[in-house]
């Protein structure tokens, strides 16, 4: 699915992001399982580098974002996810289920919301 929706706020989301925590239902990940990722946004694309690159349309606005697999292994999905950005660091909680948007930050209450922080790189 192709997007075209612009962000309100694209001068805080677009860039390089690497990963600094992430976290799943409430786990917390060892870095090592993230050291090499990379998410690159631009405008209303995104690129994720990790065991193997996706990449797909995004629509974001007033912290709530939509993200559309098209290539990779996340390929046809549609994930809704909240973020939030403050100086240089990026935070998304995306619902893997893409049912509903996450209500908070958090995934210790439900097993398909994953949180990642992320620093910018550029």
């Amino acid at each position: 699915m192709s997007c075209t929706t612009k962000a309100d706020n694209s001068a805080s989301i677009i860039g390089t992001w690497i990963p600094v925590s992430q976290e799943m239902a409430g786990n917390e990940m060892p870095p090592t399982m993230f050291k090499t990722h990379r998410l690159i946004i631009e405008d209303n694309t995104y690129t994720m580098h990790a065991e193997s690159i996706d990449k797909g349309a995004i629509a974001y606005s007033n912290g709530k974002m939509d993200v559309y697999g098209e290539e990779g292994v996340n390929k046809g999905n549609h994930f809704t996810a909240i973020y939030k950005v403050t100086k240089e660091q990026l935070t998304i909680c995306y619902n893997l289920a893409g049912d509903s948007y996450p209500s908070d930050f958090e995934t210790k209450s439900n097993p398909m919301h994953f949180l990642a922080v992320f620093e910018r790189t550029n």
